[in-house]
């Protein structure tokens, strides 16, 4: 699908269903102190500075090629919407549409799937945010890349190159609409410099496509510290909400710590109590004066593993969903459906409720609701 298609069907769809889109603003707006919340007309660079509360789910159709790259659903938003959340986030892996013998060819029928979200998220008033979660150069799980977006040149030019092409592709999509958040969960670099030197490249790509797109980025560590070297550039940025870890990723094969004892929340680490007071002193606090300095924030992703006791995935999700929302930001669970997720996450220690033909962590989702 072309641009000029893409925008006519998007904009079809939108037509449609605007009350839902000035719905869904005005629900973000309610959650902000009063003059603060960007206005229905307001520019990337206002939105940057701050972000609508918009809370919602990560969706995983293209996280990975090894996973296969599908079409993104449609009930998917239908269903968040109809639960009073308006944010998707899209964690994708560039190989689902970058040819391997040709990085800078791109498969046109993959891109159309995006397309199609893009449009789903304006036809249900569910912002859509594009994340290379494997870019070219660095992905946080493995396998490795055979560059280093780092420290290669060819790696920076291929990322830049990926970022025009989205923001050539919805350049007239409103950012109200459309974000991109550049690179998933930052790591690996030597200096804070390379961090700085590669999110500004592609800023610079994306803006000289289109000047009028919303930006994100991942915080430093992985997502964990504020960026504060980025706090004059307009964009804004994204935290993720994975601590303590011995909670979040309990038995979680990646993580790397099989032998974890089964955690409780508040959580004892030694001398060290780690509860509700511990992660705003940690984790909020630096964010928050990220914040004062005209810096959007949104966390972009947090949940716990399936194998983390039901009862102790509730009280922790309370503690820092209310931090956060205290704080005025939005938040994206990962994930919708799956094993962090409120659909199908296959817990041992859950009664699910049939929603759809999928099981429903309903005592999860309510909680959500209020967060």
């Amino acid at each position: 699908m072309n641009r000029r298609a893409f925008l006519s069907t998007a904009a079809g769809v939108a037509a449609g269903t605007a009350a839902l889109t000035v719905a869904a603003r005005a629900a973000s707006a309610a959650d902000a102190p009063a003059g603060t919340a960007p206005g229905p007309a307001a520019t990337a660079r206002d939105l940057a500075r701050r972000l609508p509360r918009w809370r919602g789910f990560n969706l995983l159709e293209k996280f990975t090629l090894g996973r296969g790259s599908k079409p993104f659903v449609e009930a998917d938003f239908a269903s968040m919407r109809e639960w009073g959340f308006d944010f998707a986030r899209l964690p994708m892996d560039y190989r689902c549409w970058t040819d391997k013998d040709d990085p800078y060819k791109y498969d046109e029928a993959c891109l159309k799937e995006i397309d199609e979200a893009v449009a789903l998220g304006r036809k249900h008033g569910v912002h859509v945010s594009l994340n290379l979660h494997r870019a070219p150069g660095f992905c946080i799980n493995p396998p490795e890349e055979p560059l280093n977006l780092w420290t290669d040149a060819e790696a920076r030019k291929q990322f830049n190159a990926q970022w025009a092409m989205f923001a050539g592709r919805y350049k007239g999509v409103p950012a109200s609409a459309l974000s991109f958040d550049l690179v998933n969960e930052p790591a690996r670099y030597k200096e804070e410099s390379q961090y700085v030197e590669v999110h500004r490249g592609a800023i610079e790509a994306i803006r000289a496509a289109d000047p009028d797109r919303l930006i994100l980025a991942d915080g430093l560590s992985v997502g964990q510290k504020p960026a504060t070297a980025l706090a004059s550039d307009g964009v804004a940025q994204s935290m993720h909400g994975y601590m303590p870890s011995r909670v979040t990723h309990y038995k979680a094969s990646w993580a790397g710590k099989a032998d974890w004892p089964e955690p409780t929340w508040p959580l004892k680490v030694g001398k060290e109590t780690q509860d509700r007071a511990w992660v705003y002193e940690t984790r909020i606090r630096p964010w928050k004066e990220l914040a004062e300095r005209g810096v959007g924030v949104h966390m972009g992703e947090w949940g716990c593993y399936n194998k983390t006791p039901h009862a102790v995935v509730l009280a922790w999700m309370k503690d820092v969903g209310e931090l956060v929302k205290e704080a005025g930001w939005g938040w994206a669970l990962w994930n919708l459906r799956g094993s962090f997720g409120v659909l199908d996450s296959g817990r041992a220690d859950v009664t699910y409720e049939d929603f759809n033909g999928h099981k429903l962590d309903r005592a999860m989702l309510d909680l959500l609701k209020t967060l």
